[in-house]
Parts: structure tokens; sequence; C-alpha cells
């Protein structure tokens, strides 16, 4: 068993670039069922995988997202043919509809009772802003472009 600290990772936004699927959560309804779907087509983002890989040099890395667990095979697919390294992958209950803040919070402090955390690189400011008031240091991950549809579905649909 491993004693090195976490880096925990978000995907959708830091590892994965959800430019094409946007238009998915722009329409009404939104149809959450093709934008997951459309998931295993995300390009990564190169930022985001160097700083993973760079990671791994003094952590165990380790992921945290917002996508449903309904999605984990895709997932864990997607994380090993961008060639990411394997860690622990955690992810949100199939019906929480929670905004990523709270969901992410309530995972992280969890995951610290028995683990130091490194860091956590994310790209959702609110999830940036309550990890680092509840003490955990962050590296925000501005390198996608910024979208508000993703946005509304982290914060307000409850949904990645």
């Amino acid at each position: 068993m491993t004693t090195r600290p976490l880096a925990v990772f978000d995907l959708d936004g830091t590892l994965a670039d959800t430019g094409h699927r946007q238009h998915l959560l722009r329409q009404t309804p939104r149809d959450w069922r093709a934008f997951f779907a459309a998931a295993t087509a995300d390009p990564p983002l190169a930022e985001g995988v160097a700083l993973a890989l760079r990671s791994t040099e003094d952590c165990e890395v380790v992921y945290l997202t917002g996508r449903p667990e309904r999605c984990r095979r895709d997932t864990v697919a997607w994380l090993a043919q961008h060639g990411l390294p394997e860690g622990r992958l955690w992810m949100r209950p199939n019906h929480d509809r929670r905004p990523a803040r709270h969901t992410k919070l309530e995972i992280l402090r969890r995951i610290a009772r028995d683990r130091e955390i490194r860091h956590v690189v994310d790209d959702d400011e609110l999830v940036c802003d309550a990890c680092e008031e509840a003490g955990f240091r962050v590296i925000r991950a501005r390198w996608a472009t910024p979208s508000e549809a993703l946005r509304d579905a982290q914060q307000r649909a409850g949904r990645t």
C-alpha cells in the first residue's frame, strides 16, 4: 500500500476537452445521455495530461469527476486510451444532482481522512474556491476554453 500523497484531477475541462459536445447542453431539453456518450470522443487537454504525468513523480494520481457512475466504463477506457496514469476514480452517484462544489468537497474530505492530498486540479472556479476554503491546495485548470453551458451543468444542473 502506498503512502504517497494524492494528486486529485478533475476530468471535464481539466483533462478532457468537452468543446465538441457543448452544443448538447445548449439545447432544450438537454440531451444528457448523448452528452455523456460523446465523452468517449473528447480530445485530451495537453496541459492537463502533462501535469498529471508530472504529478506521478511524487504523488499517486487519482481522479474526481462530476460525471455519473454509469459513465465509469467509458471514463476508465478514455483515461487509458490517452495514456493517463492508472488511479482510483471517484464519480457522482447516478441520481446525485447537487452542485459539483458540494459533491466534490464531500468526497475530498472523506479521502483526506486517510490520505494526504497534495493538490486538487479542477477547472470549475466554484469547486476551486470551495476546496481552497476547506484548506486544500488547488491548481486552477484554466487551459480549456471556458463554457457557460458546462459551468451551468456543473453548478446548477448537478450533472458533471
